[in-house]
Order: structure tokens, then sequence, then C-alpha cells
């Protein structure tokens, strides 16, 4: 499902005299489906980069990266929103909402973009926040007056709203409660069931042992033991 090659990605800071730093010399990186795929290595060594040039956010300075058959790399721009409507989820550490917007429709909206019915759009929201224990009484509100936890579960949620084939992870069980970490957990173990390709960065050290079948030193691309 995800397919990486000779990956690489430059900065250049032209706000500084215009230095150069070179952040990913040459990645590659194989995510069958039904797998989970771990990133390690030290803060500022890539992770983030890595997965922002999966999802289409940064342009890789060199290389490949291929994911249900579209190069990322390569591809138009209405054809990543296409791959982000349909294939390729990511549950990033923030969430960004549009103010006024209910906290219902923000989960639900990946739903209704791809034409699924209001009802059962809003069914599979409501069963989604109330799993990561979301009260009822903030359905109705916008989000963006919501705690930092709360936040993050309401970004979960909409991240497992449609059964993406790629999913991509940063920091999901970061600053949660016990019982809703086992949540998320549980969801990427049914993600991976049902054959989800996953990437994701975990700090959570017993999180990663559980859902990560190995992890990938983004400083060098070998494999470490889950």
């Amino acid at each position: 499902m995800i397919e990486i090659d000779g990956l690489a990605k430059i900065f250049t800071l032209h706000n500084q005299g215009g230095v150069v730093i070179p952040v990913m010399p040459d990645a590659a990186l194989r995510v069958s489906r039904g797998e989970c795929v771990g990133l390690a290595g030290a803060s500022g060594s890539g992770k983030s980069t890595l997965m922002r040039m999966v999802y289409g956010n940064y342009l890789a300075s060199a290389g490949r990266v291929v994911v249900d058959g579209l190069d990322v790399v390569q591809a138009a721009p209405r054809e990543i929103l296409t791959l982000r409507r349909e294939t390729l989820g990511y549950v990033s550490q923030f969430l960004r909402v549009v103010p006024r917007v209910s906290t219902l429709d923000v989960v639900a909206e990946p739903l209704l973009a791809l034409g699924v019915e209001a009802d059962d759009a809003c069914d599979r929201a409501r069963r989604l926040l109330t799993r990561l224990r979301i009260p009822e009484r903030l359905w109705g509100l916008s989000p963006t007056s919501f705690s930092g936890g709360e936040l993050q579960r309401v970004n979960i949620a909409r991240g497992f709203a449609h059964a993406y084939p790629v999913l991509l992870l940063d920091e999901p069980t970061a600053s949660l409660d016990a019982a809703n970490r086992e949540t998320v957990l549980t969801l990427i173990e049914e993600a991976r069931a049902r054959g989800a390709a996953i990437i994701g960065i975990f700090h959570d050290e017993d999180a990663r042992t559980r859902v990560c079948d190995r992890l990938v030193d983004v400083a060098s691309f070998a494999v470490r033991a889950a």
C-alpha cells in the first residue's frame, strides 16, 4: 500500500541567508496491508517530515512516495485531494476546524465528503465520540474551545470515521488518560485487522510494542525490534 524509494527532503532557509538543511537523504520503506510501522529516531530526525511528505503537505526534493498506486511526489493537487478523501487518513497532533462548526459535524465530515447519507455519517460520529468519552453535551458545540485532551480525542474520532485503507498517526496516544489510551489502541488494532496500512509515531513505548509490527529508525531506515 505504501512504497517509498530514494525519498529526500532539503529545506532552504531563505530568511537566513539561504542556509540549506538536509533532513532526509535517501529514505526507503514498504508498508503492507494490515501492517503498522512505527517511526523511531531522535527529535528533529525527520519522523514528522516523512509523514508530511507521504500526505503531500511537503514536496519531496527527490524520490517516490507511492500510496495505493499513486506517486504523491508527481501527483496533481486534485489527485492528492482525492487520495486524502478516499484512501489516506492523517491524525496529526493538531485539530484545525472552522469556528462554529459543531463537534458532531467535524467528525462526520470525512464521511459526508464521500457521499455517505447524513444520518449514517452522524451515527458513526456519535459512536466514535461515545467510545472516546466526549460528553454528549459537547457534541453540538464547536471544539475550538475544548481542552487539549478533548481536542485530541475529537481529532482521533475524525481520523477513524472513514475506514481509510492507509493511516498516518502522529502521537495518537499522547496526553491521554489510561481509558482513552486503551480506546485509541483498540481503534488502531481494529484498523490493522481490516487491512489498513499504518505509519505511526509513538513515543509511548508500551503503545509501540502493542500495535507496531516493526520500528524503522529514520536516521538510517534500519529496522528495530518493536
